[in-house]
């Protein structure tokens, strides 16, 4: 459910105000709301810069402490730790230590970037250095002399063989040619009046000149190459060093960046007050329940201050908390990323919530899966309890949702897609499994026909099944708007909107059992064709009750055109028989082929039916469970929710809320 606001005015001296907010936030109760006329100030930009410094720092600090506890094999300084809130309140003595944090990391990673390009650099200068290494004279011996030209480089093996029969044509004098890893280093000297011939011999060859010179030989210049990109390594780890240490006071650092966090939200809220020279006066909300919780935090500062609780005006916008319990606040997540409810609507998740478990649930429909999704949903769930996380929801809607796969798995006799009862409660999926000439589990367990007779056809069973599903959750969508309507005091609307088109899906779903022949109650057509035909001329005949003239006739005309709408609405539930099919399909194939695998094969065929039977499944989960979340959701949206649901809602985000690493206790 929603919780019901009330509004809080206060006003206070400016000097105050910081004593104020600490006292509000320690609460968790009360969210300031921006009123008309007030002024930015740059303290709060200021602050925000500030915080973004530290949070990058932190990101860097944190990468390298996972690295030295991945070395050691020892743990790190996980988010939501708890701390005091005289702990918490003391962080801000910890901003010189801070700052000196700041500077070093920031030298330290210039550092590490100089190092690692300077190592670029020299790892280059070393390939190109390498094939030279064996020259034992110094470069300055492979100059031009008066009379002849010399030319030392690296040529490609391949092109070097292609050209060296035409060596004995070149007015050369002498031609060395070594080989090397990366190609062959030729020197090669020619008579001035045939150098022309030997760099067009050269370039033919694809020859690149020796880059080097002076009286260091190829082996001295290697060695100094070498030793430089010691040096710059060594500067690498050095820097990398500091941060390691900078990492060890990770957890002050955490604090410390929340305590700014905390100085920030007050920066801001203190954007949303009227100001004066002396004075502050501000408006927050916060749940009526926890008046007295506010009152004594105000009343136990002592300080020169008044203020008043007062009911927020019908036109006011309000935010949203939701008071759900430890389950359906699990679907609050489904909800919020459509579009949280507002604050004077009724509170949809409960309902929500039973219907998406059990189409998630219809979906997985198996026991197998349905116990992997509550173990390893439940594992998750417990493991972040404590912790307001999208992980943690999550993991318990799908640990909800196995509840119910369980329970479809049951009804539709599959584990792992393996028949194990000797009957079905719900009727077969009709998947033929290929004859391999073997018998396998499950093979012989009996199964209901996989088809319904509807109106004279042939329909899958599973589909209509399907239908039956979405019509009754268009049922409770209509009764939620009729209740949407009265909890507003519009009685007449709630009837007129809501419980007439409540009446025609009750009657449908009537109709459709009463037309399919293996339910065998065929008073059912008459009974829910009656209550259809009300439902929907009572909601023609009232549709333009609101309207003039002429807009009577057409609003009631809109209404008949509904039932299209309706129909439409009815149809999407298809995609729970089409997910459902193609996850048991892929679960049935896998496990039997695996079985024929273990049962029917040597050793390494057995081998290979276990790696089956477990990446199989584990691949039918996660794709069933992905695509189930979403066509779920969509469901959920489209169908339901556009029956009712307002939305537009703001969620309720009380001063102190934002804390990202840590969890202040009382």
């Amino acid at each position: 459910m929603i919780a019901k606001m009330r509004k809080l005015h206060l006003a206070a001296l400016s000097y105050d105000r910081d004593d104020i907010l600490n006292a509000l936030e320690r609460t968790h109760a009360v969210e300031i709301r921006e009123r008309e006329g007030a002024v930015p100030s740059d303290s709060a930009g200021e602050l925000r810069d500030y915080l973004s410094r530290l949070e990058s720092t932190l990101e860097t600090l944190t990468g390298y402490a996972e690295r030295r506890a991945k070395e050691e094999k020892t743990e790190t300084v996980k988010d939501g730790f708890e701390v005091s809130y005289t702990e918490f309140m003391a962080a801000g003595e910890f901003r010189p230590r801070a700052d000196r944090i700041l500077e070093f990391t920031s030298a330290s990673l210039d550092e590490i970037a100089a190092a690692k390009a300077e190592e670029v650099r020299l790892g280059r200068a070393i390939a190109a250095a390498l094939p030279y290494a064996a020259l034992k004279r110094p470069f300055s011996s492979y100059r031009d002399s008066k009379n002849f030209v010399v030319r030392l480089g690296l040529v490609p093996a391949s092109a070097w063989e292609n050209a060296a029969p035409a060596l004995e044509e070149q007015p050369l004098l002498a031609c060395e040619a070594v080989p090397a890893e990366e190609g062959m280093v030729v020197c090669a000297v020619a008579h001035r009046s045939a150098a022309p011939a030997l760099e067009n011999f050269l370039t033919s060859c694809g020859f690149a000149a020796c880059p080097y010179a002076g009286e260091t030989t190829g082996e001295e210049q290697l060695s100094s190459l070498r030793r430089e990109l010691s040096v710059a390594e060594d500067r690498e780890r050095a820097a990398e060093e500091t941060l390691f240490g900078l990492a060890e006071e990770l957890k002050d650092f955490k604090i410390y960046c929340d305590f700014v966090g905390f100085e920030l939200e007050k920066a801001e809220a203190s954007e949303k007050m009227l100001c004066s020279a002396h004075t502050f006066f501000l408006e927050a909300f916060l749940p009526a329940d926890e008046e007295e919780k506010v009152r004594a935090a105000l009343e136990a500062k002592s300080l020169p201050l008044f203020f008043e609780f007062s009911d927020p005006k019908e036109d006011e916008f309000v935010p949203t908390l939701a008071t759900n319990n430890e389950v359906v606040r699990n679907f609050e997540t489904i909800t919020n990323m459509y579009s949280a409810p507002n604050a004077r609507e009724f509170d949809p998740n409960t309902v929500m919530s039973f219907f998406y478990s059990v189409f998630l649930g219809f979906i997985m429909g198996d026991v197998g899966y349905g116990l992997l999704m509550m173990l390893g949903g439940g594992f998750l769930y417990f493991k972040n309890r404590g912790k307001e996380s999208g992980i943690k929801s999550l993991a318990g809607v799908f640990a909800i949702g196995g509840i119910f796969a369980f329970i479809w798995g049951f009804l539709f006799n599959s584990l792992f897609g393996i028949q194990i009862l000797p009957y079905t409660v719900m009727p077969d999926l009709g998947v033929s499994m290929p004859d391999l000439g073997m018998e396998l589990p499950g093979a012989h367990a009996a199964a209901r026909p996989s088809s319904w007779t509807f109106i004279g056809i042939s329909i899958p069973a599973i589909l209509i099944i399907s239908m039956i599903l979405g019509i009754i959750q268009l049922f409770a969508g209509y009764l939620c708007k009729a209740w949407q309507h009265w909890r507003k005091g519009r009685i007449f609307d709630g009837i007129c909107d809501g419980l007439t088109w409540a009446v025609f899906s009750l009657g449908a779903l009537l109709a459709v059992c009463g037309f399919v022949d293996e339910f065998n109650v065929p008073q059912f057509k008459l009974v829910g064709g009656i209550m259809a035909l009300v439902g929907v001329v009572l909601a023609a005949l009232t549709a333009g009750r609101h309207e003039k003239f002429i807009g009577k006739f057409t609003k009631g005309f809109g209404s008949l055109y509904g039932i299209i709408n309706y129909a439409s609405d009815v149809l999407s539930y298809a995609r729970l028989y089409g997910l459902m099919l193609s996850g048991a399909v892929i679960a049935q194939l896998v496990s039997h082929y695996a079985l024929y695998f273990i049962v029917g094969g040597n050793f390494a065929l057995a081998i290979l039916g276990v790696i089956l039977m477990v990446v199989g499944h584990v691949f039918n989960l996660a794709m069933g469970l992905l695509s189930a979340y979403i066509h779920d959701a969509r469901l959920q949206y489209v169908e339901f929710y556009g029956k009712f649901f307002e939305g537009e809602g703001e969620l309720f985000t009380p001063l102190g809320s934002k804390k990202k690493h840590i969890s202040v206790s009382a």
